[in-house]
C-alpha cells in the first residue's frame, strides 16, 4: 500500500516538475523574444545590442564579471592593481596572526622602482634591539601628543565606511596602541568605543564642527577637543584619491545617522568644496592652523597631495617670519595615485605626485628650512607592507599611515565596490544585510594583529641593516632599482639636505631643478 502511494506521489511530483520546466522554458522564450525585439527596433542607445539583439547583452555581463575572474583565475600574484595578490595575502596572514614565511624564493620582479635594503654582516642582535620610542607631536600646543606607534590608521570617514567597520577599527587601534584618523565625516560614538587615540580631520565642508551656515565653529571645535581620546586636529587641503576635489558621498549612503553627524540633509549627496574656503595663501593657512590650535589646545597639522611645491617654500618662509610656534605641528603627505575615496578617474590617475617623489621633496624642503625639529612628516599612500613602510621612514618620514591596509585587515577583498554601497564584505556599505558579515570584535582583533606584525617586520628590516630601531634607518640603507635593472642608493637619488641650507642660500626653486632641489646643481 505504501509503495503504491509513494509511486503515485513520485508521479505527481514528476508531472509538476515537467509542467514547471515547460512553463519556465515558455517564459524564458517569451522574455528573450521581447528583449530581441526591444533591442533590434526600439532602443537606439547601444549599437551592439541593435546589431546583435539579445546576444549583445552578454557583453555587459561578461564585462562585469571579468574583473572577478581576472582576480581569482588569471592574474598572477604580482600583476593586479592597485594592490596585487601577494600584497593582499601578506596583510591577510598578518591580520590572522599566521606565519608569513614563504618558500623557494621570491616572486618579486627586479623591476624599476623596487626598493632593496642593504643588510650588514653584523646585524643588530635581538638582545641589543631597541624598542621604537614614542615621538612627541606639537610641543607648542597646550596639550602635546606623544604618539606611541610609527604606523597608524589613515583618514576614512564614517559614511564612506560602515558602522561595524568604524567600530572594528576603533577597537583594533585601541588594542594596537596606534591612532585612528576620523576622516572628514565627523566624530561618532563608534570612534570612541575602542578608547583609542583619535585624530580629528577638518575637511573642506567642516563636517562635525560646522555651524548652521556651514562655517567653522569654535564652539564645536571646543566640544570635540574636550574629549580626551581626541589627540590632534588635521586640516585637509587635499587627498590622494581626488586632489583638487572635495569629498564625495553618494546620496544612497547619506543615512539619518550620517546626516546627523555631518549636519546635512538625509538622502542628498554629500559633496565637499574642492578646497578650504578661507585659505588662499600661506598666511591664511597659518592663521587657520593657529586658530584651531588655540581653540582646541591640541596639535594641529595639514594633509595634502603635493603637486606644485613653491607654496611650501612660501609657507616655510612665512613660518620663520612669524616664529617657529606658528608652524603646523605635522604635514601628512598623501600620494597622488588614489585612495579609498570615490573619485573621477582623471584626478585619481593623472593629478598629484606619487609618494615616491613627493615624500623626499617635502622632507628635504622641511630640513632645508631648518624645521626638522618642529614639523613631523606623516607619509600616506599604499604603505601596507613592511618594505614600503621601512622605505618611507628611511626617506625621512616620522610616521606612516595607511587606510587600505587596515581595510584589508577588516576583510576587504578589493571588490572595487566602495562607491556603490554594495561592498560584499560590509566594509563600505550601509546595507544591513551586507554589514552583518563584519563582526567588530573579530575584525578589531585582526586590525591589532596586522599592526603588530607589520611593526615587527619593519623592525626586522631595521635590524638587518644594523640599526636598533626603524627611525634610525637612513637613505644610505636602501637602493632603488632603475629602468635598466641596476640600482642606485637613495642618498644619490635624493641627496640629504643640510639643515638650514635654504635659509642661507634662498628658495631652491629659484636655483635648482625640481628633481633634486640642490642649490646650484
Amino acid at each position: 500500500m505504501l509503495s503504491e502511494q509513494l509511486h503515485a506521489w513520485v508521479n505527481l511530483l514528476t508531472t509538476w516538475l515537467a509542467l514547471g520546466l515547460l512553463l519556465m522554458v515558455f517564459l524564458v522564450t517569451v522574455a528573450a523574444m521581447v528583449l530581441w525585439v526591444q533591442d533590434r527596433y526600439f532602443q537606439k542607445a547601444h549599437a551592439i545590442r541593435r546589431n546583435y539583439p539579445l546576444i549583445g547583452r552578454f557583453r555587459y555581463f561578461f564585462e562585469h564579471i571579468g574583473e572577478f575572474f581576472r582576480q581569482y583565475f588569471f592574474a598572477m600574484d604580482r600583476e593586479e592593481l592597485p594592490f596585487n595578490r601577494a600584497q593582499r595575502s601578506w596583510v591577510y596572514r598578518a591580520a590572522k596572526d599566521l606565519s608569513n614565511t614563504v618558500a623557494f624564493g621570491t616572486t618579486k620582479q627586479n623591476a624599476a622602482g623596487r626598493i632593496v635594503f642593504l643588510n650588514t654582516p653584523y646585524p643588530t642582535l635581538e638582545k641589543d634591539a631597541a624598542e621604537t620610542l614614542p615621538l612627541m607631536i606639537g610641543p607648542h600646543a597646550d596639550q602635546p601628543f606623544v604618539a606611541r606607534s610609527f604606523h597608524n590608521i589613515s583618514a576614512m570617514s564614517f559614511g564612506a565606511l560602515s558602522t561595524p567597520a568604524v567600530r572594528a577599527l576603533s577597537r583594533g587601534a585601541g588594542q594596537a596602541g596606534c591612532w585612528l584618523n576620523t576622516g572628514e565625516g565627523g566624530l561618532t560614538e563608534m570612534h570612541l568605543e575602542g578608547h583609542c587615540d583619535l585624530v580629528f580631520q577638518i575637511g573642506t565642508a567642516y563636517y562635525g564642527v560646522r555651524d548652521q551656515e556651514g562655517n567653522l565653529s569654535d564652539e564645536k571645535l571646543r566640544e570635540v577637543a574636550r574629549l580626551q581620546s581626541v589627540k590632534m586636529f588635521e586640516i585637509k587641503l587635499s587627498q590622494g584619491a581626488k586632489p583638487g576635489k572635495g569629498g564625495i558621498l553618494p546620496a544612497e549612503k547619506v543615512t539619518p545617522d550620517i546626516a546627523r553627524i555631518r549636519g546635512i540633509p538625509v538622502g542628498q549627496a554629500s559633496v565637499s568644496p574642492n578646497g578650504q574656503p578661507g585659505i588662499r595663501s600661506a598666511g591664511d593657512l597659518l592663521d587657520m592652523i593657529e586658530r584651531v590650535r588655540r581653540v582646541t589646545g591640541k596639535p594641529t597639522g595639514i594633509k595634502t597631495v603635493i603637486g606644485s611645491w613653491q607654496w611650501l617654500e612660501e609657507l616655510f618662509m612665512e613660518i620663520h617670519e612669524r616664529g617657529l610656534e606658528s608652524a603646523p605641528d605635522f604635514i601628512t603627505v598623501d600620494s597622488g595615485d588614489g585612495g579609498t575615496g570615490a573619485a573621477p578617474m582623471s584626478l585619481m590617475d593623472d593629478v598629484g605626485l606619487n609618494l615616491a617623489e613627493s615624500l623626499p621633496l617635502v622632507v628635504d624642503l622641511r630640513d632645508g628650512f631648518a624645521l626638522q625639529d618642529r614639523i613631523r612628516i606623516i607619509a600616506s599612500g599604499k604603505l601596507i607592507t613592511p618594505s614600503m613602510v621601512a622605505w618611507a621612514i628611511a626617506i625621512g618620514a616620522d610616521f606612516c599611515v595607511s587606510a587600505r591596509g587596515y581595510m584589508f585587515a577588516l576583510g576587504c577583498i578589493q571588490a572595487m565596490q566602495c562607491n556603490r554601497n554594495t561592498c560584499p564584505t560590509g566594509v563600505t556599505t550601509h546595507n544591513p544585510r551586507l554589514q552583518r558579515g563584519l563582526v567588530p570584535s573579530e575584525k578589531g582583533a585582526r586590525v591589532a594583529h596586522f599592526h603588530a606584525n607589520l611593526v615587527k617586520e619593519v623592525e626586522t628590516i631595521a635590524h638587518a641593516c644594523g640599526v636598533g630601531e626603524p627611525r634610525q634607518l637612513r637613505r644610505h640603507h636602501a637602493r632603488m632599482v632603475n629602468a635598466n635593472g641596476d640600482s642606485m642608493p637613495l642618498e644619490e637619488l635624493w641627496p640629504p639636505i643640510e639643515p638650514g641650507l635654504y635659509l642661507r642660500q634662498g628658495r631652491p626653486s629659484l636655483h635648482a631643478p625640481f628633481a633634486r632641489f640642490r642649490v646650484g646643481a
